[in-house]
Order: structure tokens, then C-alpha cells, then sequence
């Protein structure tokens, strides 16, 4: 894992998180390549997912924020929802929640589609995202709320106490770059 920001150190000492954030976190920092040349290491999650991802997933060009929640989530021993590489499909996996809390899944709108990814904190504007394909690589990104479409919690036999808001100082630009 590539070092987080000072600003989210605190997520590297915190122990009991939940699994998709700590599978989401030994992948932070992998980056799509430039140019026509495919990062292995996205191509092995469709190659790992298998089926109909491993089928339709060819090129890191490719959205592939969809691709790494669903990596996250095999690995966290949790299902996907039917079609995984498109981010919208994960507005209805899990379990509706009225406002996302550590660990949940949060999609977004955006042109020409969706996006998704990790709920790690929030501030007065803003979402603070773990996610995919976020300026082409794995990274945490702060996202308008006006654009948070659904926010679903994983189903968990025994929820992590961490499950919990965190509220962070308002700093740095919204995200735009997240295909």
C-alpha cells in the first residue's frame, strides 16, 4: 500500500475496520497506465472475478471503479450485485442506508454515467471517497454530496464498531475525474 495522505493517517492505525476498506486499502495507490499498455494488477481483478467480468473487462481505459469495489468485495467475502463493472448497479447492493458511515458503499452521478466507492469521512460539502479510477488511480478524492446518488452498507454478520461517521476539515477540490 502507497502512504495515504497526512489526513488520513488516522484510517492506517485504526484497528477493526471494516474488510472492504481494508482490501480497498492494500490496493491504494494503483494506477491505470498511460497509453495503449494495461496495469497487470487491474487486469488480475477481472481475471480473479472471472465469468462475465473477466469476459468483458479488456482494457485499464476502461472505467474500472466497478471493477475494484467488486475486487474489494470477493475479497471481503461479500456478493456482487448482478453486472459489477457498471457503478450504478452498485446503488442496490447491500442494504440502504439514509447516510453513509465508514466502510458503506456511496455511487455518484456523473456524465455519461456513475461512479463508486468507500465512504472513509465527510465535511460540511463533501464525501471523502475511497475509491477507483479516481484521477486513473486508487485513491481517496472528496465528492460533492449534491452528486451522492445511493448510500448501501455491506451486509455484515457482526458490523464493525468503526461503522461510524467520521467528520474531517473541508480541504482541497472536488473530484472530476473519475472515468
Amino acid at each position: 500500500m502507497a502512504k495515504l495522505p497526512t489526513n488520513y493517517a488516522w484510517l492506517e492505525r485504526m484497528t477493526g475496520r471494516p474488510r472492504m476498506i481494508d482490501e480497498a486499502l492494500k490496493l491504494y495507490g494503483t494506477r491505470e497506465f498511460a497509453g495503449p499498455a494495461n496495469n497487470p494488477v487491474i487486469m488480475s481483478w477481472a481475471a480473479e472475478l472471472g465469468g462475465d467480468v473477466a469476459r468483458d473487462y479488456r482494457a485499464d481505459s476502461i472505467p474500472w471503479c466497478g471493477l475494484g469495489m467488486a475486487i474489494c468485495a470477493k475479497r471481503a467475502g461479500k456478493d456482487l450485485p448482478a453486472s459489477p463493472l457498471w457503478a450504478l448497479s452498485w446503488a442496490k447492493w447491500g442494504v440502504a442506508v439514509p447516510a453513509p458511515m465508514l466502510g458503506d458503499v456511496v455511487t455518484f452521478r456523473r456524465d455519461g454515467g456513475g461512479h463508486v466507492g468507500l465512504y472513509v469521512a465527510e465535511d460540511s460539502t463533501a464525501l471523502h471517497v475511497l475509491g477507483f479510477n479516481q484521477g486513473d488511480q486508487v485513491s481517496i478524492v472528496r465528492m460533492a454530496r449534491t452528486r451522492l446518488y445511493a448510500a448501501r452498507r455491506p451486509v455484515y454478520q457482526s458490523q464493525p464498531k468503526t461503522v461510524l461517521p467520521y467528520r474531517l476539515a473541508a480541504a482541497g477540490q472536488f473530484s472530476t475525474n473519475e472515468a
